[in-house]
């Protein structure tokens, strides 16, 4: 493929023959057919062969660069977002001067950011807290350095509602559709009424104990107790070794139920040896970051009619 350097050439060598303009496209378009230049570029270039220009390149534009993502660019766009997390990219342009598609291709190719919603999480730690959060996960670290068996004397429990319908979720709903074809649509739907609450406590083997609260009762510190002493029955069935030697962990949070001067007093006499669990840290429960979301993806999108076919699901 002839370049444009090319083309030029052969339009001063026509000017220099003496051809006029109309002939010297004429002659291109037969020479170059498809990729010979326009009828008006030709035309301007044999006006300037004409009047004695002798250099085929184009001249040198002047103005704004012809790229403007310079170091000092992406420093500049770097200092923005840095002070301005929220600061959209028409704003990031008006401040910084620069062209719009240049801060987008910027912040997206130079910088690899991407704009994402916030995380709607159930409490902001405040900086006492996230220093207890520390310390106590360095404290189970070097408990664990001393006790290489640990994991297996945790016995970790919760409560949580279990719901005789509860809509499955956007990953669930999705299925294939084909390019024409109208992205499927879904109501919203909320949850039933019809539920149980149910507290199960288990350990690196499986399920100690598990149980469901009756209807209409709270989880106070009363009913708390009396799931603590079935859960003492449970381990001295199921878990011999552990109610022998003595040698195990509770695990719970910090609701208000499970700090109660009645169970701590409960767990105290009876030589219960609990775990530290940092205040609103459920990525730091077994059962809200592990055992609840699995127990409840299988029954999302399925309809249980009464509590008792929740609790045969279940």
């Amino acid at each position: 493929m002839a370049s444009n350097n090319e083309q030029r050439i052969c339009i001063n060598f026509c000017v220099k023959l003496g051809k006029t303009a109309t002939e010297t496209v004429v002659m291109l378009q037969q020479a170059f057919g498809d990729v010979a230049l326009s009828r008006g570029r030709i035309f301007e270039w044999h006006k300037r062969f004409k009047e004695g220009q002798t250099r085929v390149e184009d001249d040198e534009r002047s103005g704004r660069p012809s790229s403007s993502r310079t170091d000092n660019a992406r420093e500049q766009i770097s200092e923005l977002l840095n002070r301005d997390r929220r600061i959209t990219l028409r704003e990031l342009s008006a401040e910084s001067g620069l062209s719009f598609g240049t801060c987008q291709r910027i912040v997206t190719e130079d910088l690899a950011m991407k704009r994402v919603a916030a995380k709607f999480i159930p409490k902001l730690l405040n900086a006492d807290q996230k220093k207890n959060r520390v310390t106590v996960c360095e404290d189970l670290k070097q408990s664990l350095a001393d006790d290489h068996d640990l994991l297996s004397k945790i016995i970790t429990g919760d409560e949580t509602w279990v719901y005789g319908y509860d809509p499955e979720t956007k990953f669930q709903s999705s299925q294939w559709k084909s390019p024409g074809s109208p992205r499927p649509k879904k109501a919203r739907q909320s949850r039933s009424h019809v539920k149980v609450m149910l507290i199960v406590f288990f350990d690196i083997s499986g399920i100690v104990h598990h149980e469901y609260i009756p209807k209409g009762q709270t989880v106070n510190q009363h009913v708390y107790k009396e799931v603590l002493i079935n859960l003492r029955d449970a381990i001295r069935r199921k878990r011999p070794e552990l109610w022998s030697s003595g040698d195990y962990y509770l695990h719970h949070d910090n609701a208000p139920a499970h700090t109660a001067l009645t169970v701590r007093n409960y767990l105290a006499k009876n030589k219960v040896s609990v775990l530290p669990q940092p205040p609103y840290s459920p990525d730091l429960a077994p059962c809200d970051f592990y055992l609840f979301p699995k127990l409840k993806m299988v029954m999302k999108g399925q309809c249980y009619d009464d509590v008792d076919a929740i609790k045969q699901k279940t």
